[in-house]
């Protein structure tokens, strides 16, 4: 429910929430975060940029109070990351002091990527006595390896800002125990400060349907995807492995369902025209849940092509858990993340070998008694286990050591 953003001040228990790389409340961490503070008798502020479908520069859903900024072309080199970035810190600190204002806040909540936020979280527990809690969503310096293969000035920019981070933070909360040994051995950070907090999904957002048959495109199988079209997201090597599927291995039977945008979109769809697989893959761009959740509940296997990178590596994707929470079974790179994650709920194709994801999705897909089998039990490791009614708890003890000042 929205309406128009009134003004007025708030009371105790307040937080500002700062996101810089998707609007709210399309983010669906923070957004899961944002709206359970709210629903424990949290105040919560929200500043972040808008997107597609999030043009409003000020509104109130469900309650939550956002603030967003606009910002110029998404980064893809280092003139328009600056850009972006300057872009961003300024109206992140010009919106700050309006929410300030207009509605106060105890605590800083701060989500990276990137891992320059602590520039506002800093000042305002200096100058405003507020506390600085840091989200830790990526690992920086692995993703800029990730992006560009080289650790140069910039790689150690990204670790000196990380490092900051840590230092500034009184609270910092991990989506995975990878993430925590980054906070503890590289952010210097007491682990008694540190708490995992996973990205589970909720499980009311995301509803078993009947599959869309439309979807397959006159073919009897769909392999969904959902994610960033981004390099680091391995489209490309999921291409070569429909490549591999229809050309090598002769398969005119299967179709590939992949829902998302990003700064590789366009490429993307190129590459796949290059292959010659353009018709077997459909690009839906980014979409409504409603259509997300067609896609994916049509899908006879779910992908997770991403890149076997040190990031990726240490990195716990969303989109794994949604996949098994629609029970569908997986075929994902062997990444050390992904497979706890996952566990039986997948198969593991060696590592950024395409032909191999290939052979791993054809194998699902003549095997239905397994796919069942897989589907299930990835169904039921998140309802028993994964889902995020059982991450409350965790950020509510995060949110009691940030508020005490003291050690948990």
């Amino acid at each position: 429910m929205r309406s128009a953003l009134p003004d007025r001040r708030g009371g105790a228990k307040r937080v500002l929430i700062l996101v810089e790389n998707l609007p709210s409340p399309f983010d669906r961490r923070v957004w899961q975060e944002a709206t359970t503070l709210h629903a424990h008798g949290w105040q919560v502020s929200i500043i972040c940029p808008t997107g597609k479908g999030y043009e409003q520069t000020r509104e109130i859903v469900d309650g939550i109070y956002i603030y967003r900024y606009r910002l110029p072309t998404e980064g893809n080199g280092a003139l328009s990351y600056l850009a972006e970035y300057s872009t961003a810190l300024w109206h992140t600190f010009r919106l700050a002091f309006k929410v300030r204002n207009e509605r106060g806040f105890d605590v800083v909540h701060a989500c990276n990527p990137p891992d320059f936020l602590f520039l506002v979280g800093g000042f305002f527990k200096i100058f405003a006595k507020t506390r600085f809690l840091f989200d830790h969503h990526d690992i920086n310096p692995e993703l800029y390896e990730a992006k560009f293969g080289r650790r140069d000035i910039f790689w150690k920019l990204m670790v000196w800002l990380e490092r900051a981070t840590f230092r500034t933070a009184d609270i910092s909360i991990a989506t995975n125990e990878s993430y925590r040994r980054i906070a503890i051995e590289r952010g210097g950070m007491d682990p008694q400060r540190v708490f995992v907090v996973r990205s589970g999904p909720m499980l009311d957002r995301l509803k078993i349907v009947p599959a869309k048959p439309a979807l397959k495109c006159g073919r009897k199988y769909l392999v969904g995807y959902v994610g960033v079209m981004g390099k680091q997201e391995g489209i490309d090597l999921l291409l070569l492995a429909a490549k591999h599927i229809v050309e090598d291995m002769g398969r005119e039977d299967v179709h590939f369902g992949l829902v998302g945008g990003g700064t590789s979109l366009d490429e993307m769809q190129r590459l796949a025209v290059t292959l010659g697989v353009a018709d077997y893959v459909t690009f839906t761009g980014r979409v409504p849940d409603d259509e997300l959740l067609d896609m994916l509940n049509s899908a006879d296997v779910c992908v997770n092509p991403d890149v076997a990178n040190e990031m990726n590596d240490k990195s716990t994707m969303n989109k794994i858990m949604e996949y098994m929470a629609l029970g569908k079974p997986i075929v994902q790179f062997d990444l050390t993340e992904g497979r706890y994650s996952a566990g039986e709920a997948s198969l593991y194709a060696a590592k950024n070998d395409a032909v191999d994801m290939a052979q791993k999705i054809t194998e699902l897909l003549d095997d239905p008694e397994r796919r069942e089998r897989m589907g299930a039990f990835g169904l039921t490791r998140v309802q028993d286990e994964l889902a995020w009614e059982y991450e409350v708890p965790n950020l509510l003890r995060a949110y009691d050591a940030v508020i005490a000042g003291t050690k948990p």
